[in-house]
Parts: structure tokens; sequence; C-alpha cells
């Protein structure tokens, strides 16, 4: 099988994975909403699945190195498929909180996996468009998620019912699929501990880590907390339902045109102008939060300005790093993920909750803005770093 194929069978899976996320937070979101679960409540519950991503995580690059990306990928859908299978069976507060860890466990296998494959074996010229191949898929399904959440009104089962057919489609194209295994230093991989390795990708990436932290923030916030203040606003579920997805919509059409940008120009450059751009797109949605059809083109508009931090994150994680240490860096990017997914829908619940008379968009607003001045600061030292090397080469050469 070719490895054109197998890529494509990856961001295949991708999508159906970004499918059953997009539709978990919404659905569950809107169920216990209907139900009379607080905000706040509601927003823990939804960090089950973002604790999966953290507990799995400092188990999976031993296994990966040894056996493989392929049976790590393989394991974490068929965990996926069973858990979705037993939302159907059951409604319960913390049944469903541990189906939803399991989730998280299962989709974060699956996701570091598919992301060590493309990121070790894509051509590095090409990396930023693959990833953002990778991350279109992924928003494509995540995009049609919430349409699938609105199916909720046929029966609480039925959009599990659904996904779980999907994700098994999906798992049994991978089967035939080959194995292959991620980049290795013998010599370090021997003598260093996981802990050793994910440090230096802390000292090295830490500021490609802000991608996936600001997209699991954003993820978690406009998918577990939004509907809840758009419900008590007098929106309809309906409405909510059609509103979720402009954001996914909005990173899909501008993805790999920003990939391809950050080829050109850089990551860092076009992560400092998506963030600060983000800012203001944000602080116009918390102006005009009373009018549907703005609030609508502002998640647009912002999904295509900051809808793909995950990849471009990711891209310049692998610009950052040597091939080695990209299985821990891919893992710690799913960590980021999470960590944001986890701080995002308790931050909005509780917002939501205790500052009533001030828009949502406000909470999100800040956070873009502290991750915008971040990254300003970032473009700064390392012009100034450049600035002095060439200063110094300069000397040298005279």
């Amino acid at each position: 099988m070719s490895m054109r194929f197998t890529f494509w069978i990856m961001v295949g899976i991708v999508a159906i994975s970004g499918l059953s996320q997009g539709m978990l937070l919404p659905a569950i979101a809107m169920i216990f909403e209907q139900e009379g679960v607080s905000s706040s409540i509601n927003g823990i519950h939804a960090t089950a699945l973002y604790i999966g991503i953290l507990v799995i995580s400092p188990f999976l690059e031993k296994p990966m190195q040894r056996f493989g990306m392929k049976p790590i990928i393989v394991i974490g859908g068929f965990l996926v498929i069973i858990s979705l299978f037993f939302f159907t069976q059951t409604f319960s507060f913390w049944v469903w909180f541990i189906l939803r860890f399991l989730v998280g466990v299962g989709d974060h296998m699956l996701h570091v996996g598919t992301q060590t494959w493309i990121t070790t074996t894509s051509d590095p010229s090409k990396i930023g468009r693959q990833v953002s191949i990778y991350g279109v898929f992924f928003g494509i399904g995540f995009a049609v998620g919430p349409y699938l959440a609105s199916t909720v009104q046929y029966g609480l089962a039925t959009p599990f019912i659904i996904s779980t057919i999907l994700c098994l489609i999906g798992w049994l194209l991978l089967l035939p699929t080959k194995n292959a295994s991620p980049a290795q230093d013998e010599r370090e991989v021997k003598s260093e501990s996981s802990f050793s390795r994910y440090r230096q990708v802390v000292g090295l990436g830490w500021i490609a880590l802000l991608g996936p932290l600001a997209y699991g923030v954003l993820e978690a916030m406009l998918n577990s907390n939004l509907p809840v203040y758009a419900l008590r606003k007098g929106w309809s579920v309906s409405d909510v339902s059609f509103l979720l997805p402009a954001f996914a919509v909005g990173g899909i059409i501008t993805q790999i045109p920003l990939g391809i940008l950050s080829d050109k120009y850089g990551r860092d450059r076009i992560l400092t102008w998506t963030f600060s751009i983000s800012t203001g797109i944000f602080l116009l949605a918390a102006v005009f939060d009373q009018y549907y059809w703005i609030v609508f083109a502002c998640m647009l508009l912002a999904g295509m300005v900051i809808g793909s931090c995950f990849s471009l994150g990711l891209g310049f994680m692998t610009d950052l790093l040597p091939r080695h240490l990209l299985p821990a860096g891919n893992i710690l990017s799913g960590i980021a993920f999470s960590l944001g997914s986890i701080m995002g829908p308790v931050l909005g619940g509780v917002f939501i909750e205790k500052i009533q008379y001030t828009s949502f968009f406000i909470a999100v607003m800040i956070i873009m803005g502290i991750l915008a001045m971040l990254y300003m600061v970032y473009m700064k030292n390392q012009f100034a770093s450049r600035k002095i090397e060439s200063r110094l080469g300069h000397d040298k050469t005279t």
C-alpha cells in the first residue's frame, strides 16, 4: 500500500474522530442543560475527555517506538467505538463521565499515532501543507459534529448510534494499512528517560505548544459553554447547531492557505498575526452579541483566522525539534490541547455563572489577547537574538 494512500486513510480517520468530538461536546451540553444541570457542572463534566488525554499521554511514547504507530491507532479507534456505543445503553451522569474519559484516551491514541506518522514521513519543505490537510479533515469532521448533535431531538441515543457506525467504518478501512515506526536516535533513546525528552521538548518548543493549547481552549469553550450561553439568551437548539460549525468551517476554508503561507513566511509570524487579529474579532462579537448573524459572521471570521492554530503549532513544533523528539512533541501537543480543553469549559462555565451581565466572548477575547502578547514577546526576542548573531558573525569576518 502506497504512502500516499496511507496518508489519506489517516486523514480520513481523523475526520471521523473530529466528527465524534464535534458531536459529543454540544450533544451532552444540550442534554444536560435540558435536564437542569448547571453550566459549571456541565463544564466540569466536559473535562472528562481531556482528563483521559492527560492520563494516557505518559504511556504512549515507548509502545509507539517499540510496536509502531498502527497498533496505537487501531487500539485507540476501537476504544472510541466501544465507548460511543455504550452511550446508547444508559443515561447516567457518572457513567457518561467515565465514557467521556475513555473516548479521550482512545482519541488521543489515535491522534498521536496519526500526527507522528504525518510529521515523520512528510517532506520538511511541505510539512505545513501536509499538517494543514490533516487539520482540514479534522475540521470538516468537527464542523459536521454539531449538526449530528442536533439529532438528539429525535432521541438521546440517535447521535451516538450514527457516530458509532461512522467510526466503525473508518476503523475497518485502517486495518489493511502497513505499520510504520517513528524516527529514533538509538543512543539517546536508550540513555534518556521519557521525562528528559519531554523536558527537552518544552525547552525547545514551548512557544509552539501554545497553538494546541489555544485550540483546546477555543474548541471546548465554544462547543461546551457557548451552547449554554446561547440557549439562555433565548436562541433555539437549531440556531445553536447552525452557529457552532461556523468556527470549524472558517478553519477549513483557510487551513491549507495558511499552512502554505507558514511554509513561506514562517509559522511564528503567521501565529502572531492570527492571535492578534482573533482578539479583535472576539471583541466585535462581544459588542454585538445581541445580533445572531453578526455573532455568526464573527465565528466564521475567527475560524478563518485562528481555526488553524493547532496545525500551525504542530508544524512550528516540527520546525523547532530534532526528528527523534517528534513523538514526545506530538504527545505534549496533545497534553497542551487537553489542558486548554480542561481549563476552557471550567473558566467559561464560571464566567457565565458569576459574571452574568458581561458577554461570554469577553472571556475568549482576553485569552486570545494574552497569547498574542506572548507571541509578540517571542518574536521580539528572536529578532534581537538574530541581530546579535549577525553582528558576531560580521565581527568574525572582519
